[in-house]
């Protein structure tokens, strides 16, 4: 009768495969945040799930599957997106709390 239908490939699960036969970083994964910070006054994060708390002295970031937060003085957010996320200040401390 008819032909047997091939199963679509969710794009995320693609790329997980992907990512992984050619033996990648898994922060290249799609749903994974990546962290940058530049020297201890600033931090750059993207794939961020948004802010959780924010003042001067700490910030929580939801990175999905771990919460960021930075300690320091003078933190403030510069920059924001739904993707990407950017804060200055002193940074003293960056804890990662599943």
């Amino acid at each position: 009768m008819g032909m047997a239908q091939k199963r679509r490939i969710p794009w995320r699960e693609k790329t997980a495969q992907a990512i992984d036969r050619l033996d990648l970083p898994p922060s290249l994964a799609a749903d994974q945040p990546r962290m940058e910070l530049s020297g201890n006054r600033g931090f750059y994060m993207d794939r961020h799930k948004g802010v959780l708390s924010y003042s001067t002295a700490a910030i929580d970031i939801n990175g999905g599957s771990v919460v960021v937060r930075l300690w320091g003085s003078g933190l403030q957010i510069v920059a924001m997106t739904d993707d990407e996320l950017r804060i200055d200040g002193l940074i003293e401390k960056v804890e990662l709390v599943e």
